[in-house]
């Protein structure tokens, strides 16, 4: 383990509001069929009473990721709610505009000491650099502000790392060998709430456990009160364990299943699942009936092969289809398949907008003000002038307002900026409706 001193420090805002009611139905759907899923492997009951979730975990680092059920944190108390408020800092990772306007991704340490935080910040912009080169990511990174949330942990290092019978005190008692799993990487999600809950806005959550160890989990269930959907742990010195957490944005923000099963007997005989990425169709089926992921059935996939109807999904090996042979929601270390890729932008647009600006636009500006503005490199920018578009700035981020054309007569005008993300990797009608925007500005007289 590394030792350095923190000193970095950063205000903090208001918090994001939570997820939509529809998107929390979604996550549900999902739980349902990986609960379903577990009973069908004879998952024991819980003991009676004893409230539990739903986990993801990972095996291996080129293995399909396995389901399980594990004791359910208790909110954290009000002892422990008070010295997590008073405990560390926030620090500002990436930021590309306001909070509001861009997915906010927190990172949360466990496992790091006082002395031991500018490592975790260091760990935080290893992992997020490697999490935003996968696409979509990559061609969407400015959409994304970062922050890291210090929680100092009284020991180094987790429990269960080397083996089971390390036990170490840490801010977020995670550990590996959870419920005897070496891999599963478990933590208190309770505390995680109330670190979480300092940030400027919450709408990803990553845990980094300070090890080198191979594991990670994904809590898929959690209900947060803060706004961010499902929590994902990773080691934050393993080379492969950021592909657990891209693995997990697959369902937190795309609302992507798992495309694997259980390699047991079963056959899906529910209705039509609600995620993007599996059917009960066929190929066939999808083109006549115009259903799921038609529109991209025989394209090239980035993750290999052309996209069709592919049987086993969803934990069955027969009853529902997935888009492509081999996709990240399958197996770690390969890409998201098309129909997967769209679903990931959308769930970027659920949080970001297209366009964003530092300048406020609740206030008059003089004509003198430079605007810039950040939008995706698919997007086209557009400039106005009083809802007369100035031809000549078209596709510019940054413009001077005088140079607008703006008149300096002594009466107030509106520049307007706008634009739409034309990406080729949207082809739902419905979504590409989603990806405009327009942010004016009243010039002063």
């Amino acid at each position: 383990m590394r030792s350095r001193t923190s000193t970095d420090t950063c205000r903090r805002l208001s918090l994001r509001t939570a997820m939509t009611a529809g998107l929390a139905a979604a996550a549900l759907a999902a739980t349902a069929a990986a609960a379903t899923a577990a009973t069908a492997q004879g998952a024991a009951p819980p003991p009676h009473g004893q409230r539990t979730q739903q986990v993801e975990y990972f095996t291996g680092e080129d293995g399909h990721p396995r389901h399980t059920t594990v004791p359910a944190s208790k909110p954290a108390s009000p002892s422990d709610r008070a010295a997590i408020a008073g405990d560390g800092d926030i620090t500002s990772i990436v930021r590309n505009g306001p909070v509001g306007t861009k997915l906010d991704v927190v990172f949360i340490g466990d496992g790091y000491t006082a002395a031991q935080q500018e490592d975790f910040h260091a760990d935080v912009r290893a992992k997020w650099a490697k999490i935003s080169a996968v696409e979509p990511y990559a061609s969407y990174a400015g959409l994304f502000n970062v922050w890291a949330v210090d929680a100092v942990s009284n020991e180094s290092g987790v429990s269960g790392d080397p083996t089971q019978d390390v036990v170490r005190d840490t801010a977020l008692d995670s550990a590996f060998f959870c419920e005897g799993t070496e891999r599963l990487l478990c933590l208190d999600t309770g505390k995680v709430e109330s670190y979480a809950s300092k940030a400027p806005a919450a709408d990803l959550v990553v845990v980094l456990a300070n090890s080198t160890k191979y594991g990670g989990a994904g809590y898929n269930d959690v209900s947060s009160q803060v706004g961010y959907d499902g929590i994902a742990t990773a080691s934050s010195d393993n080379d492969r364990s950021d592909q657990i957490a891209v693995h997990e944005t697959g369902h937190s923000l795309g609302k992507l299943a798992d495309e694997y099963d259980y390699g047991q007997s079963g056959t899906y005989s529910g209705p039509e699942p609600a995620e993007a990425n599996l059917t009960t169709l066929s190929a066939d089926e999808m083109s006549a009936e115009r259903q799921k992921w038609y529109r991209w059935i025989g394209q090239e996939s980035p993750d290999g092969g052309a996209v069709g109807a592919f049987e086993g999904g969803g934990y069955y090996p027969h009853g529902l289809n997935r888009p492509t042979e081999n996709s990240i929601m399958r197996t770690l270390g390969r890409e998201f398949n098309l129909p997967g890729r769209e679903a990931m932008i959308a769930g970027f647009y659920r949080y970001a907008s297209v366009l964003s600006s530092t300048v406020a636009t609740d206030r008059a500006i003089p004509r003198r003000t430079r605007i810039h503005v950040g939008a995706p490199a698919s997007a086209k920018v557009k400039w106005y002038v009083d809802g007369r578009e100035r031809k000549a700035a078209r596709g510019r981020y940054t413009v001077v307002v005088r140079a607008l054309g703006v008149p300096a007569d002594g009466r107030a005008h509106t520049v307007t900026a706008r634009a739409t993300d034309r990406t080729a990797a949207v082809r739902d009608p419905a979504l590409r409706k989603q990806l405009s925007g327009s942010l004016s500005w009243r010039v002063s007289p």
